[in-house]
Order: C-alpha cells, then sequence, then structure tokens
C-alpha cells in the first residue's frame, strides 16, 4: 500500500509569510489564490463579515450566476488552501512598518509578519436612518440593479432620492420595470432636463420625505411618507454611501479620499491596486466601490501577479548580492540567514 500524506492547515500562524491578505472576500481569496499558486506563503486574514451576506445569491458572476454567498466564500477558502495558503479567522487592530515588511496585529492579540501586504477589507454602506430600511437591505431594499434588477423585474420599484444618481437609478430600473417612482424624500424634486426625462420614461415622482417602511409578513408593501400617506411600493432601492474599511491603513500614512464619483469613500491606487506605500496592494470595493463579485475577483488576480513580480525583483536583487559576495554565498549555503533578510517561498 502507498502511503498517502495528507497536510492539514491550522490557524496557527507562522513566523513569517510572503504576503499577508487583510479580507476573506472575492477579492482577497482571489489574490490569495494566485499569490499561493506562485508558490508564496500568504495567510488571509478573514473578518467573516462579507458585504453582500445578507443577499439571497451573487448574480452576474459567470458559471456562479446565483451561488450564495457563504457558498462561493466556502469554496473560494477551500481552493486557496488546497494550495497551502492559509485563511485564518480574525480581525485586524493595526498594522507597523518593519524592515523586512509589515507587522500586522490582530484584536485577539497575535501578530502577523509579511513582506507585502494586500488590503481587501471591502466597505460598509451607509443607509439612510429610515425606520425598517436596515433590516430589508439585500432582501426588497436594493441598490444595484445589475445585482438584482432580474430578480425584481416587473414589481413595483421605489427609488429613494438620497445622493445626486437618485435620477440615474431610477431611469436604470426602469430598465427591469414599468412601475418605477420616485421619492424625492430629502432632495428637490427633478426639474428641467431631468424633469422631462422622468415624465418621458413614465417615471412617476412622490414629492416629501419619506419616514418609514410598511412591512407585512416579512414583506415590504409599500412606503410611509411624512404625512402619514402609503405608498404601495414591493421593492426599494437606494443608493448608500460606502465607506472603505480601511482604519488599520493609518497608521502607514493609507487614508481613505472622496471618491470622484461622489459615492463615498475609498483608497485611491494605481491600475494595478499599488498604493502610495510601498509594499501595499489593494483591490476589490476598498478601491473600487462600484466593483461586482467578478470585478473584485478579478482584481484581486490582478493585484497578486503585480505582488508576486515584486517579491521577484527583490529576491532576484538579494540573490545577485549574494552572488557577487562570496562570503554571503557560503553563509547561504550553510543555511545561515542572506543579508538583506530571511529567505521566503519555496
Amino acid at each position: 500500500m502507498i502511503a498517502v500524506e495528507v497536510v492539514t492547515v491550522t490557524d496557527q500562524l507562522r513566523d513569517g509569510y510572503d504576503v499577508v491578505v487583510v479580507g476573506g472576500g472575492a477579492a482577497g481569496l482571489s489574490g490569495a489564490l494566485m499569490l499561493a499558486r506562485a508558490r508564496r506563503s500568504v495567510v488571509v486574514i478573514d473578518a467573516g463579515a462579507p458585504r453582500n451576506a445578507p443577499a439571497a445569491g451573487v448574480h452576474g458572476l459567470l458559471a456562479r450566476d446565483g451561488i450564495g454567498p457563504v457558498e462561493l466564500l466556502e469554496r473560494g477558502r477551500a481552493e486557496v488552501r488546497g494550495y497551502g495558503a492559509q485563511v485564518v479567522p480574525g480581525e485586524v487592530d493595526a498594522v507597523a512598518r518593519e524592515d523586512n515588511g509589515f507587522a500586522v496585529a490582530l484584536a485577539d492579540g497575535r501578530t502577523v509578519r509579511a513582506r507585502r501586504m494586500l488590503a481587501a477589507t471591502g466597505l460598509t454602506d451607509e443607509l439612510p436612518d429610515i425606520p425598517g430600511l436596515r433590516a430589508r437591505w439585500g432582501r426588497d431594499v436594493v441598490h444595484c440593479p445589475y445585482c438584482h434588477g432580474w430578480e425584481v423585474r416587473d414589481r413595483a420599484i421605489g427609488v429613494l432620492a438620497n445622493g445626486p444618481l437618485a435620477v440615474h437609478q431610477a431611469l436604470l430600473f426602469r430598465q427591469w420595470s414599468a412601475d418605477v417612482t420616485l421619492f424625492s424624500h430629502t432632495m428637490a424634486p427633478p426639474a428641467g432636463e431631468e424633469a422631462e426625462q422622468m415624465a418621458a420614461r413614465g417615471i412617476s415622482v412622490v414629492d416629501g420625505e419619506v419616514a418609514a417602511l410598511e412591512i407585512v409578513e416579512d414583506r415590504l408593501v409599500g412606503v410611509r411618507r411624512g404625512d402619514g400617506t402609503v405608498v404601495s411600493r414591493e421593492v426599494l432601492a437606494i443608493s448608500s454611501r460606502m465607506a472603505a474599511r480601511t482604519g488599520f491603513l493609518a497608521a502607514l500614512g493609507l487614508r481613505p479620499a472622496e471618491h470622484p464619483g461622489g459615492m463615498g469613500e475609498h483608497i485611491p491606487s494605481d491600475a494595478t491596486g499599488r498604493t502610495e506605500v510601498p509594499g501595499v496592494w489593494v483591490a476589490g470595493n476598498v478601491t473600487d466601490l462600484a466593483a461586482q463579485v467578478g470585478t473584485a475577483a478579478a482584481a484581486g488576480a490582478a493585484a497578486a501577479a503585480q505582488i508576486n513580480a515584486d517579491l521577484v525583483a527583490e529576491d532576484t536583487r538579494q540573490a545577485v548580492a549574494a552572488h557577487r559576495d562570496p562570503l554571503t554565498r557560503v553563509r547561504s549555503a550553510s543555511g545561515e540567514q542572506v543579508t538583506g533578510g530571511r529567505r521566503h517561498g519555496r
């Protein structure tokens, strides 16, 4: 009989890694998968609070359309672990720069050290303070027509005007339903060209502040206005203000900036996810507020490729230095630490 070695991955942290990935959503897991396949030592710190957890399914994801958010992440974690990377539950409390990378302090007192960091912590949706709204989020209170439009097609849809993109959002949802109503809420009702667009598309406008949602048998049935009248609706679309979950990066001098589209705050980066702080990359909603699951996963993979290339360049510089220094080569061959830092990878 041939003996088969069984490799188990635990939550026991190693002394150091090539890369620490903060965030266990689509972007973070995709990045970790790419890095693990590149034979890098990787640990994912997963707080276990994905933004899309309230949703019934992930949509627009090729070959996985409709898969539950929990199942998608379970599959992703299994794939990442299958290549030898670790996925560890935990929350990051602080990050500090070290000579050879970063020290990442977790809330439970543990510390992770790594040469590079990929932050993929996603964002927080800041919702209007309307009674009943938060509890319906991701169910019959939605925000993205491309995520939820098919599921709410041909239903009575309300759009809450709580930001500059309200008219645009109403026009988008009109693609999925002929029964769309815009609630001006705390904003002025559309005027001029916007009013003409709404009328031309058959979108009604209800002026006045929204006071609450009407729920019957765990279903949204209407929107209650400040004067007490109820407008029958089955779905309410809103534009949340989005804020990147990146407070732990402030100590590195990396702070969120207002998004050019007025949607909230994000961490700016170049097209590869590289930030202005050397050694730190970002991917997913933390930098691209509008990214869907597929987009976030692709960004995580792209950032991982750049991180690996950066590490290859560093490894090569150290190898060249060792090659030029006979004493260093002897120490390296004997297993002693090489000048420039501890060896990583495999």
